[in-house]
C-alpha cells in the first residue's frame, strides 16, 4: 500500500504544497501558479488539491500532513525583537501582532479548518478524517530540502535566508537517511537581508526585486565595498558576519534601511519610477561582491571543518547563481548541488522530506541525477484537452507531429520569431526550464531588448538565460558540469566573445547593454557571463529535441529562454494563462504541446492592459 506525505509552506510569502509517494516527489507546486498572485502567501488550497487529485487520493490517504516552520519560535523572536527596541517600531509592532493574534499564532488551529474543508469536497460523502500534523524549524526544512533530493550519500549543508525563526545562516551534516545541525548564526545578523536592505534601497521590491539587484551588479563598479565594510558588516576570516543594527530598521520597521544608511550613501531610497543611475549600479556591485565574499569564506571553513568533497546549498541566497558560479569556481568544494527551490516554497519539500527521513525512519535510496525531475512536477494537459479549449475560444492553431513542430519551430526561432512555450509538466520553483518558457534565438542581438520591452514589459537590463544542449555546455561556455536548474553563472568561451573597441570601454552603466560581447549576445551579460540551464534527453526530451533541431539548422546548440509571463505575473500554469499572455504580448507564437498558434491568425482583440492592474508590478 503506498504511503503518502504532505508539505505545505504558508502564511509568509510563497505558499506551495508537495505530495510524497514512498519518499518520492510525485508533485510538487505554489499556490501563486493558481491564484495568480505572485508570492502568493496564503493556505495553498489549489496547490494542495493539484497534488492530492494527482495521485487519485484524499487526505485519508495521507498519512502525515508536515508545516515547515515553528511559528511559536518565530513568535517568541519577534516579540524579543520588538521589547529589545521599544518603544521605536511601535507602530509596526502594533500591525504584526494584529496578524499574529487574528491568524499565525494559531496555525495548528487554523490548519485543520481549512484541511477539513478539503477533505469534504474531495470525500464528501466520507467521515472527515485530518492526519496527523506536524511542524518542522525553518533552517532544518531548507537543510533537508537540499540534502535529500540531492545526487549526494553525504554532504555539508548550508543554508542562508532572510530569517527563519532565529536563524539566518546555519551549517548542517547531511548522511543517508539524517541532517545533523553544526551551528548557526542568528537574528537579525542576516546576509539575505543585507542584500534584501540594497534591494530596497535600489528601489526594488523585497523578497521579489533581488534577482533585479543581481542583474544590474555587471553595470557596476564596486567602488563601495570598502565603504560597506567600515560601516555597516563585520566580516571575519571564517565567513561569520556581524551587522550593526543602527544603519537598518528591518528588526524594528516597516522599513530596510535607517536614515544613517541614508546618510551614509548620500541620498534616500531610489523611488520606483525614478530612474536608475551609475550609483545604483555600483551599489549593486559592490553588494554582490560582498556577498560572494561571505558565501565563499564560509564555504572553505565548513570544507575545513567537516573534511566533506560536496555542499549542499538552500535558502533564498542560494538563488544568487552569481555567487554560486564563483564558488564553483573557486573549487572549495568538488561537487555543488543546490536546491533549485531554494526559497520558502521549497521548505514544503523539505519538511515532506524529514517526516519520511527522520520521523518515520526510512531508507534513504540516492539518485545519482537528484531526485527533482527536472522539477517539472507541477500541472501537465494532454493534447485534447488543450484542443478542446481552443475550440471552444474559435482560436485558429495547426496541430503538427513532434517530428514536424521541431523542425517548424527551428525555423521560426532562426527567422527572429519570439515562442511561447508550453510543454509537459509545470515547473516547481521560480525558474522557468522548458515547461512554460518563452524561446528565443541567443545570436540574434535585438532579442534581449525585444523580449524585455515588447513581451516583458520590464526594465531593458535584464538578462536572459540560456538553454544549452548538456553535452555542448562546454564549448560554449566556461563550465564542464551540469547545470540543470539554471542556479550557475558562468563565461562565455573566449573564442566566441567579441572584443569591446576603445570607445566602448568609455560607456557607462546601460550603455553598454547594446554593445554586442560574443556570437550569441542575447544571453551573453556585459561581463561576458551567462546564467545557464544545461538541458538533457532524460529530463525534457521535447524541450531537448527542440533545441537540437535548432542546432542542426544553425549550428548553435542554445536558445534563449526566459519565464512566460509579463512582468508581475506569476509563470502561466493552463493554456488558458498561455493563450491569454500571448496574445497580450508582441510574442510571435505559441506552442501548447503539439499546436502551433500564430499570432498573425488570431481574431482581432481590443488592446488589453488590463494586466498592468492585475498584476502588482515588481
Amino acid at each position: 500500500m503506498d504511503r503518502f506525505i504532505l508539505g505545505i509552506s504558508c502564511f509568509y510569502h510563497d505558499s506551495a504544497a508537495v505530495l510524497l509517494r514512498d519518499g518520492e516527489i510525485v508533485a510538487a507546486v505554489q499556490e501563486e501558479r493558481f491564484s495568480r498572485k505572485k508570492h502568493d502567501p496564503r493556505f495553498p488550497l489549489n496547490a494542495i488539491k493539484y497534488c492530492l487529485c494527482s495521485q487519485s487520493i484524499d487526505l485519508r490517504h495521507v498519512e502525515q500532513i508536515i508545516y515547515y516552520e515553528k511559528p511559536f519560535i518565530t513568535f517568541e523572536r519577534l516579540l524579543e525583537t520588538y521589547l529589545g527596541t521599544a518603544p521605536r517600531g511601535v507602530r509596526s509592532f502594533i500591525a504584526a501582532m494584529q496578524v499574529w493574534i487574528k491568524e499565525k499564532l494559531f496555525i495548528k488551529s487554523e490548519l485543520k479548518k481549512q484541511f477539513k474543508l478539503i477533505q469534504i469536497e474531495l470525500a464528501p460523502n466520507l467521515k472527515t478524517k485530518i492526519p496527523k500534523i506536524l511542524f518542522s524549524e525553518h533552517h532544518q526544512s531548507h537543510a533537508a530540502a537540499a540534502f535529500y533530493p540531492s545526487p549526494f550519500k553525504e554532504a555539508a549543508i548550508l543554508c542562508m535566508d532572510g530569517v527563519g525563526e532565529w536563524a539566518t545562516t546555519s551549517a548542517w551534516i547531511g548522511k543517508d537517511n539524517k541532517i545533523k545541525p553544526l551551528w548557526e548564526i542568528s537574528f537579525p545578523h542576516s546576509l539575505g537581508l543585507l542584500y534584501s536592505a540594497f534591494t530596497y534601497y535600489c528601489g526594488f521590491k523585497v523578497n521579489s526585486g533581488e534577482y533585479k539587484l543581481m542583474g544590474l551588479a555587471p553595470y557596476g563598479d564596486p567602488k563601495y565595498i570598502q565603504k560597506i565594510k567600515d560601516n555597516l558588516v563585520e566580516i571575519k576570516d571564517d565567513g561569520s558576519f556581524h551587522l550593526d543594527m543602527s544603519f537598518f530598521k528591518f528588526h524594528r520597521g516597516f522599513r530596510m534601511t535607517s536614515s544613517k544608511f541614508n546618510k551614509l550613501f548620500g541620498s534616500s531610497p531610489r523611488q520606483n519610477n525614478e530612474d536608475l543611475t551609475q550609483f545604483h549600479m555600483d551599489l549593486a556591485a559592490s553588494i554582490q561582491v560582498i556577498t560572494e565574499e561571505i558565501l565563499i569564506k564560509i564555504s572553505k571553513s565548513l570544507r575545513k571543518e567537516t573534511g566533506l568533497k560536496n555542499i549542499c546549498l538552500s535558502g533564498g541566497v542560494a538563488l544568487n547563481c552569481v555567487a554560486n558560479g564563483k564558488l564553483l569556481k573557486q573549487k572549495v568544494f568538488e561537487k555543488i548541488w543546490i536546491q533549485p527551490a531554494s526559497g520558502d516554497a521549497g521548505s514544503s519539500l523539505g519538511a515532506a522530506l524529514i517526516a519520511w527521513y527522520e520521523y518515520l525512519n526510512n531508507v534513504r535510496e540516492v539518485n545519482p541525477n537528484d531526485s527533482m525531475k527536472g522539477t517539472l512536477l507541477g500541472c501537465s494537459f494532454s493534447n485534447e484537452e488543450i484542443i478542446s479549449y481552443l475550440k471552444k475560444i474559435n482560436a485558429p492553431y495547426k496541430s503538427f507531429s513532434d517530428n514536424q513542430l521541431f523542425e517548424i519551430l527551428a525555423e521560426k526561432l532562426d527567422n527572429g520569431n519570439v515562442i511561447g512555450w508550453f510543454n509537459g509538466s509545470m515547473e516547481f520553483g521560480p525558474r522557468a526550464l522548458g515547461g512554460r518558457s518563452i524561446i528565443g534565438d541567443p545570436r540574434n542581438q535585438k532579442m534581449q531588448s525585444v523580449m524585455n520591452l515588447k513581451i516583458k514589459y520590464r526594465e531593458s537590463f535584464r538578462p536572459f538565460a540560456p538553454s544549452v544542449l548538456e553535452e555542448d555546455v562546454s564549448n560554449q561556455f566556461e563550465m564542464d558540469v551540469k547545470s540543470p536548474y539554471m542556479l550557475l553563472v558562468a563565461k562565455v568561451k573566449k573564442e566566441l566573445r567579441k572584443e569591446m573597441t576603445h570607445q566602448q570601454q568609455k560607456l557607462f552603466g546601460i550603455e553598454k547593454l547594446n554593445i554586442s560581447r560574443s556570437n550569441i549576445p542575447s544571453v551573453t551579460h556585459v561581463d561576458y557571463s551567462a546564467r545557464i540551464q544545461t538541458v538533457n534527453k532524460k529530463n525534457n526530451p521535447r524541450y531537448y529535441k527542440l533545441i537540437n533541431a535548432f542546432k542542426r539548422r544553425t549550428g548553435c546548440p542554445s536558445i534563449v529562454n526566459t519565464s512566460f509571463n509579463v512582468r508581475g505575473e506569476p509563470i502561466v500554469c493552463t493554456p488558458q494563462d498561455a493563450y491569454r499572455c500571448f496574445m497580450r504580448t508582441e510574442m510571435d507564437i505559441l506552442v501548447l504541446q503539439n499546436q502551433v498558434l500564430f499570432k498573425e491568425k488570431q481574431p482581432l482583440i481590443e488592446k488589453d492592459e488590463k494586466w498592468q492592474q492585475e498584476f502588482e508590478l515588481d
